[in-house]
């Protein structure tokens, strides 16, 4: 009996783990939770510190780029033969792809010597929070109808 899915517990673990944190850190980045006083809750004070969050946003980010190149290397080397991409799977990836572009904008617009025009900068900006948003909708929706892979075997 083949499993549901071609990665192992561990690494949805991860993924889940690392999206979850990128999204409070990339919130953290806002000063939300200074202003509504989440930060003041004991043991949540670093969510007010924009640069510990800032360098959290990175780290997680580049975690990321890493499950996914790992993935991308499986899906050319042995899964795109045996696998297809469930119409779930294909949104999902399209909006991980422009949040990755949107993200690597944003950091390119923060490199010293960078600058972007007021106008471009908030269209990534809005562009990236957009895309994530519309992530955890669509995965929250694909959960909840209980069609959350992003691949299913060839017939």
């Amino acid at each position: 009996m083949q499993n549901k899915t071609p990665v192992s517990a561990w690494f949805t673990r991860v993924f889940v783990v690392c999206a979850s944190l990128l999204a409070v850190s990339g919130l953290a980045q806002m000063p939300i939770f200074k202003r509504y006083y989440v930060a003041d809750i004991p043991g949540l004070g670093w969510l007010a510190d924009f640069y510990f969050t800032h360098k959290m946003h990175y780290v997680l980010a580049a975690l990321l780029l890493a499950l996914l190149a790992q993935v991308l290397v499986l899906w050319f080397t042995r899964w795109r033969h045996v696998l297809r991409m469930t119409p779930g799977g294909v949104v999902r990836a399209g909006l991980l792809a422009g949040i990755v572009l949107t993200g690597i904008m944003r950091m390119i617009k923060n490199q010293p010597g960078m600058s972007f025009s007021p106008e471009l900068t908030m269209v990534v900006d809005w562009t990236h929070l957009g895309l994530v948003l519309l992530l955890g909708m669509v995965s929250l929706a694909l959960a909840l109808l209980r069609r959350r892979a992003y691949t299913v075997y060839r017939k």
